[in-house]
C-alpha cells in the first residue's frame, strides 16, 4: 500500500484540508476497483463514465472511458472485462475477445469471474450463425420431460403429436384424453381445447395450414377437425366411409407450400389431398402396376412438388408427385418401424423411426441418427423441431413428451448476456437481459419462475418479471437508401419501396437514412417519405458509404423495441467504398450482438453483392426483389414476429451506495429444465 505524503506549506503546516479532501477521495477509490492510490481514484471515475455510457446504447463512448479508465488502472480485470463487453457491443468481438483473455488472466485461476468469463469468451469464438446447424454427427440427448400424470393428477394421455408455436410452447395432441393441451417451455398447461360439444373422438395428428388454421385428425371420428389459429372447432372435413373424401381411421397430415391438405387415410391405405377449403381433390398411393401399395401407411410430408409418405410395415419412405404419381422409394433401407414426417427449414426430413429421432436428406437419402429416446420398446409416434432447437417427441407408450437438446448445449449451457442495466429509479432497478442458446439461437417462452437475480450472492428483494420481448406484436425499423449513381434511375422505385415498408410494418420508422458520402436522417414522417425516398440531387455520389450508413441507421434502433430491423433498399451493387471504416465482419457482428434483422430490398434487376447476402443469413433477415410477384410486404409484415429472447425485470436494491460512487455488482441467473446459464455485471446508481 503507497503512503499518503505529508505536503507542508512555506510556513512549515500541515495543509489539513487538502489533506483530508484528498484521504476522502481516497477511501471512496477504494470501492469497487480497490486500491488508495490516486490513479485508482481517476480510473474509478472513468470507469463510472463508461458504465453509464454503456447503459445509454453509447458503446464508442464507453470504449473511450474504458481505454482512458485502463490507462490509470492498466491489469484491471473489472476495466478490461467491460471494455471487452463494449467492444463486443460495437460488433469488434476479436478485440473483444483479446480484452477478455486479458481479464481472465489478471482474476484468480480458480475465481468464479474467471470461470463465468471463459465460458463467455469459448461461447463467443465458437459462434459462427444464428442459424440451426444439424451437420454430421449432432447428437440430441433428453434435457427432460412433460409427463402425462403427476403423481394422481392425470395431464394429458398417449400423445401421438406435437405442434411448437411460436412462443416456445407446443400443442399436445392427446390421443387417449381427447384433447389437445397447450404446454409452456416449463411444462405447464397454459391451454385445453376439446373440440365441439360432442368432443374430439381420439385426435392424432396437428398441422398448421398457411392461412394459421389448424387440422386436426380423428382416428376414430373419421373426419379433420377445422381450428382457429387458437384451437376452436370451427367445421369438419369428411366422414367415416370408403368413397371419396372419407376416411377410416385418418392419422397423420401435412400441408404443402399452396395450403392443400394431405391426410393419411390408413384403414384405407391410401392418401387424400383436399383443398385449402376441404374440397376433395384425388387419393394417391393405392395400389396401380408401377405401385404395389401402402401395407401400413404412416407419415407424412410434403414439399417443393412432392410428397413422402412412410409405411411402417414396409419399413419405407415413398415418394409421390403433387398429382399422385408413384415416382419411386427414397428409403427402403435403415428404418425400423417409421411414423411421422415433417420437414425443418433446411429442407430435411425429421423422422419419427420407433424410439429413434432421423434426419433424412430427400435429395441424398443419407440418413443421420440424431438421437434416441429409451429402449427399442418404446414408441415415439410423433417428432417436431420446436422454436428454441429442442426436438419434441410424443412418447406414445410413455404417456410424456421427451424434450431432446443438442448434446453441446446440454454441456454448454445457455448464454446469458445482461445488456442494459436502468437505474433511474434507484432504488429500483431494471435489468434487460437476453437469453440465447449456444448457436445465437433466442431461447423463447421463459417467465418469472426461470429467472434469479442476486446482489452480492444474495437474492435481491422485490424482484418482478416486466415481460417478455418475443410477445410483443409491433416493431422498429430503420430504413438505409442506396444513395449511388445506380440509383438515380431509380428513384420512383426507392420510393414505392419506402411506401411498401411503411404500409406494410407492424411497428414504427424511427428514421430514414441516405447512405451517401456522409450518411444523413432525412424526413421520414407521413408527410414527408415520398419526397425524402427520392432524395436530392446531392444525395447521389460514387462515393456513397455502406457502412457509416448501416451504422447510422442500426444505432438509432438501439433505444426502442427489442424486435428491430435494418431494411436496405437499394441496386445490390455496394461500390468501392462500402466497408472503408468497418468490415463486413464487424458490422454483421454489431447487428446480430445488438438483436437487429438485416433485410435487403433490390431495384433495378441486377444480382446482389454476396455480401448483402450474408448479413442477411448472420441476422436472420431476407434478401429480396421489389418486384417480386407477392411483393415485399410479407417480408415487412414478418418482421413483427421475429422471434427475440429479450427479456426484463426489475428488483429493488438494498445495498450501499456511497452516495451513487459505489459500483453495484448484480448476477442473473437462468433456468430452463436441465440447463442454466449465467452473467453477472454492475451499474452505479444515481449520484445523490
Amino acid at each position: 500500500m503507497q503512503r499518503l505524503k505529508i505536503i507542508l506549506n512555506p510556513g512549515g503546516m500541515i495543509c489539513l484540508c487538502s489533506l483530508l479532501f484528498v484521504s476522502s477521495l481516497m477511501l471512496e477509490a477504494q470501492e469497487g476497483l480497490g486500491g488508495t492510490d490516486l490513479d485508482t481514484l481517476y480510473a474509478r471515475e472513468e470507469f463510472r463514465l463508461g458504465v453509464q455510457a454503456y447503459n445509454r446504447f453509447a458503446f464508442n463512448e464507453a470504449i473511450l472511458s474504458f481505454e482512458q479508465a485502463l490507462s490509470f488502472r492498466p491489469v484491471d480485470p473489472l476495466i478490461m472485462d467491460w471494455l471487452g463487453r463494449a467492444y463486443y457491443r460495437s460488433g469488434m468481438e476479436e478485440t473483444a475477445l483479446r480484452q477478455w483473455r486479458l481479464s481472465v488472466a489478471a482474476y484468480s485461476p480458480a475465481s468464479d469471474d474467471a470461470l463465468l468469463l471463459g465460458s463467455r469468451i469459448e461461447t463467443v469464438r465458437n459462434r459462427r450463425s444464428l442459424l440451426t446447424i444439424l451437420g454430421d454427427g449432432v447428437r440430441y440427448v433428453a434435457a427432460g420431460r412433460y409427463p402425462g400424470r403427476y403423481d394422481t393428477i392425470t395431464i394429458f394421455k398417449q400423445p401421438t403429436a406435437v405442434l411448437p408455436l411460436d412462443d416456445g410452447s407446443a400443442w399436445v395432441v392427446a390421443y387417449g384424453s381427447n384433447e389437445l393441451v397447450r404446454i409452456d417451455v416449463n411444462g405447464i398447461v397454459r391451454q385445453r381445447q376439446r373440440g365441439p360439444l360432442n368432443g374430439f373422438d381420439r385426435p392424432y395428428d396437428l398441422v398448421r395450414g398457411n392461412d394459421g388454421r389448424l387440422f386436426l385428425s380423428e382416428y376414430r371420428g373419421g373426419r379433420v377437425s377445422v381450428l382457429t389459429s387458437n384451437g376452436e372447432w370451427q367445421s369438419y372435413i369428411g366422414s367415416k366411409g370408403q368413397g371419396n373424401g372419407m376416411f377410416v381411421g385418418p392419422q397423420n397430415l401435412a400441408v404443402d407450400e399452396e395450403g392443400y391438405l394431405y391426410v393419411v387415410d390408413y384403414g384405407n391405405r391410401r392418401i387424400s389431398k383436399f383443398d385449402p377449403d376441404g374440397g376433395f381433390i384425388l387419393s394417391l398411393g393405392t395400389k396401380s402396376p408401377n405401385f404395389s401399395g401402402f401395407l401400413s401407411p404412416t407419415g407424412i410430408a410434403a414439399q417443393n412438388g412432392r410428397v413422402y409418405a412412410a409405411d411402417s410395415v414396409a419399413k419405407r419412405i415413398y415418394v409421390f408427385d403433387r398429382n399422385g404419381t408413384y415416382l419411386g422409394i427414397l428409403i427402403q433401407e435403415g428404418l425400423t418401424g417409421p411414423e411421422s414426417l415433417r420437414f425443418l427449414p433446411d429442407g430435411r426430413l425429421l423422422v419419427a423411426d420407433t424410439n429413434r429421432i432421423l434426419l433424412v436428406d430427400p435429395n441424398s437419402a443419407v440418413i443421420q441418427e440424431m438421437g434416441v429416446a429409451g429402449n427399442s420398446r418404446m414408441r415415439i409416434v410423433g417428432a417436431a423441431m420446436d422454436q428454441n432447437g429442442n426436438v419434441l417427441a410424443a412418447n406414445f407408450q410413455e404417456n410424456e413428451v421427451s424434450v431432446m437438446t443438442r448434446f453441446a448445449d446440454m454441456a454448454a449451457g445457455l448464454f446469458v448476456q445482461i445488456d442494459r442495466v436502468v437505474t433511474d429509479n434507484f432504488p429500483k432497478i431494471t435489468v434487460e437481459l437476453s437469453v440465447q442458446d449456444r448457436l445465437r439461437r433466442p431461447i423463447l417462452g421463459l417467465d418469472g419462475r426461470n429467472f434469479l437475480l442476486s446482489e452480492k450472492g444474495y437474492t435481491v428483494a422485490e424482484q418482478q418479471f416486466l415481460g417478455a420481448a418475443y410477445r410483443a406484436e409491433t416493431a422498429d425499423i430503420a430504413i438505409l437508401i442506396e444513395r449511388s449513381q445506380r440509383t438515380v434511375g431509380f428513384q420512383d422505385d426507392l420510393a414505392a419501396a419506402v411506401r411498401d415498408i411503411i404500409r406494410s410494418l407492424k411497428g414504427r420508422v424511427v428514421s430514414l437514412i441516405s447512405a451517401s458520402e456522409q450518411p444523413l436522417k432525412e424526413q421520414a414522417d407521413e408527410a414527408h417519405w415520398l419526397q425524402s425516398a427520392r432524395g436530392n440531387g446531392a444525395s447521389y455520389t460514387s462515393r456513397w458509404r455502406f457502412d457509416l450508413g448501416l451504422r447510422l441507421a442500426a444505432t438509432d434502433l438501439l433505444p426502442g423495441e427489442k424486435k428491430r430491423a435494418v431494411v436496405f433498399v437499394g441496386t445490390g451493387s455496394m461500390g468501392d467504398l462500402a466497408f472503408e471504416q468497418y468490415t463486413l465482419s464487424e458490422l454483421a457482428a454489431y447487428l446480430a450482438n445488438n438483436g437487429i434483422v438485416f433485410h435487403a430490398v433490390m431495384v433495378g434487376g441486377n444480382p446482389a453483392d454476396e455480401a448483402l447476402q450474408y448479413l442477411c443469413d448472420q441476422t436472420g433477415g431476407q434478401l429480396i426483389s421489389l418486384y417480386q410477384p407477392e411483393g415485399i410486404g410479407p417480408v415487412i409484415e414478418s418482421i413483427a414476429s421475429h422471434p427475440t429472447g429479450s427479456y426484463i425485470l426489475s428488483y429493488r436494491s438494498q445495498l450501499p451506495t456511497d452516495f451513487g460512487r459505489a459500483y453495484l455488482p448484480i448476477e442473473a441467473e437462468v433456468y430452463l429444465l436441465e440447463r442454466s446459464g449465467r452473467d453477472s455485471t454492475g451499474y452505479f446508481p444515481p449520484l445523490e
